[in-house]
Formats: structure tokens, C-alpha cells, sequence
């Protein structure tokens, strides 16, 4: 797993080779071939004399793991260094048109091809992001949230903290998800410890943990088809 190819290293963009930056990378690749970093430094635009743009899309990022996206204001945005009211105006359009038209529609997720498709983003974490993909009684995606963010190779994370959101939005099923940086697929003792406690935790809330993903930028294993989901 090549981490390089998903981090923006260059002080300027105009320092990288031409087919690595974003907006060269989006028209060659897609969106989907692109880092949420790489993204984001399209929406920004340009950095400021002071910071270049990649600096500032890993501080929204940060803002966008810490609150959520839907709960970003323009003035959470305009707080950080080198974003403008202009800036923070438009990035949180781009958010809002996002979640419209994502949630437009209802998203099936009954394997977990569509689950790695949904965190897919994630696997170039440097640190381990804990995941709960929440479901209705349809498994029909009502929301996907990031409950801890660990160590590089370890995350802590308690039952309240996973079904918290759950609760609130009167899921019937979640899938558990987490990167591994390493880029090793394998469940850890850990990961299997984890899973366990909050299947059995789900089963006293009525709520089914249907699947544990550990996935990264290329790949997942899913417990359940591996048997592990015990």
C-alpha cells in the first residue's frame, strides 16, 4: 500500500508533476480515483500567500472528521487560517448539494461491496478510522459515521459510542467498518474482541451488527463472508 500516492507532500501545487495534480488527476481518473485531500484542494481553489491550498484542505478535513459535514457553518470554516468568507461560502454549498443528492435517493446496502464503496475514502488514513454505516429495516443507508479516530495501529472504541447515533435515527442494523494503514486485510485479535462486544451489545438494543469491514484504498475483507463474524 502506497501511501505517497494519495498525500499531497509538495509545498505548491505548482511544484507537483503535472499528472499528479488534482485537477490533471480528476480529468485522467475520475473523482473516484482521487483522495479526499485531493478534493478538497479542487473546491478550495488556492492557497494563500501564507499557507498553500493542501494545508487548508487537511485543516477542513480535520474540521469535516471532527463536526461532520452537515454540521459545518461558515463560520467554523472561516476560523481556520487562509479560508475566506467567500471560500467558506462556497465549500459549504458544496457540502450541503452533497448530502441532497446523496441521501436523494435510497442507497441499498445489502453486501459489502457497497459498504467498502461507501468508506472506500478512508483506506488512506494514516490513522485508524473507526466507521458505523447505519441501516433501516430495508438496509437502506440512512447515514455513515465516524466514531473514533486511533493510533496507527490501534483503536479504542465502547459500545455507547457506536450505538449512539443508531438510537437516535431508530436504525434497525449497522455494519461496523475501519481501515487498517498497515494495508493488511487480516482481523486482528483486537478487531475480532471489538466486534464480538458490540454484536452482543446490539442484540440487548434490538440493533443487528450485520457485518465488520477492514478494508483499505484497494480492497476489504468482510468478516462475515470470511466466517469471523462469530
Amino acid at each position: 500500500m502506497k501511501y505517497e500516492d494519495k498525500t499531497i507532500d509538495f509545498r505548491s501545487i505548482k511544484e507537483m508533476p503535472l499528472e499528479d495534480r488534482p485537477r490533471e488527476k480528476l480529468l485522467a481518473a475520475g473523482p473516484l480515483g482521487m483522495s479526499d485531500i485531493e478534493l478538497l484542494c479542487l473546491v478550495v481553489g488556492s492557497g494563500s500567500k501564507r499557507r498553500p491550498v493542501q494545508d487548508i484542505a487537511q485543516d477542513i478535513l480535520l474540521l469535516m472528521n471532527e463536526k461532520g459535514s452537515c454540521e459545518i457553518s461558515v463560520n467554523d470554516l472561516s476560523a481556520i487560517p487562509g479560508v475566506g468568507k467567500a471560500n467558506a461560502s462556497r465549500i459549504c454549498a458544496c457540502l450541503e448539494i452533497g448530502r441532497r443528492f446523496s441521501f436523494f435517493k435510497p442507497r441499498l446496502c445489502k453486501e459489502p461491496k457497497r459498504i467498502f464503496e461507501l468508506v472506500r475514502h478512508y483506506g488512506d488514513r494514516l490513522q485508524e478510522h473507526f466507521i458505523v454505516v447505519i441501516l433501516n429495516g430495508a438496509h437502506e443507508l440512512m447515514g455513515v459515521n465516524v466514531v473514533t479516530v486511533g493510533l496507527v495501529n490501534r483503536t479504542l472504541v465502547h459500545p455507547r459510542e457506536v450505538f449512539s447515533e443508531p438510537l437516535k435515527m431508530r436504525a434497525t442494523a449497522i455494519v461496523l467498518a475501519h481501515n487498517h494503514p498497515s494495508g493488511n486485510l487480516d482481523p486482528s485479535p483486537d478487531d475480532l474482541e471489538v466486534t464480538y462486544r458490540i454484536r452482543k451489545a446490539g442484540l440487548l438494543l434490538g440493533i443487528a451488527v450485520l457485518d465488520h469491514i477492514i478494508f483499505n484504498t484497494e480492497g476489504y475483507l468482510s468478516m462475515m463472508e470470511s466466517g469471523e463474524l462469530l
